[in-house]
């Protein structure tokens, strides 16, 4: 990893490491992620892999995750491998694209929604 990688987030850097996220790579695993939503609310991180404020969202957010004691279910979207999936999600859900993003679902229908340094756990669980 380069110098610059390491202050501003190399391109490899995802959030493999932390077992709470699933990822959202095909339509199929968004499809999976609405259904979850009719048991309880799910929130979608979408993320781009080449920002250095979505990765310092990232991981701010995955520390507030991490230090709560409230079980959330977050999905986790690079929106720049999967541009497609980000656009439908926007289209979807009539919001606007931005990244990075946290949308929250419930019942299969956006119930909030957040970007840049706004993003935190309390738009998933007050």
């Amino acid at each position: 990893m380069s110098f610059f990688d390491k202050i501003f987030g190399g391109k490899s850097e995802t959030p493999d490491q932390k077992s709470f996220w699933k990822k959202i790579e095909s339509e199929e695993d968004l499809s999976k992620a609405l259904e979850e939503s009719h048991q309880h609310k799910i929130a979608i991180f979408k993320h781009s892999t080449s920002c250095f404020i979505s990765r310092t969202v990232l991981k701010n957010f995955e520390r507030e995750i991490e230090n709560s004691e409230k079980e959330v279910q977050v999905y986790y979207l690079d929106l720049l491998a999967y541009r497609p999936i980000s656009n439908k999600i926007a289209e979807d859900f009539g919001i606007r694209h931005e990244s990075p993003q946290l949308i929250v679902i419930e019942n299969g229908k956006a119930v909030n929604n957040a970007s840049h340094q706004s993003i935190s756990l309390s738009q998933i669980v007050p």
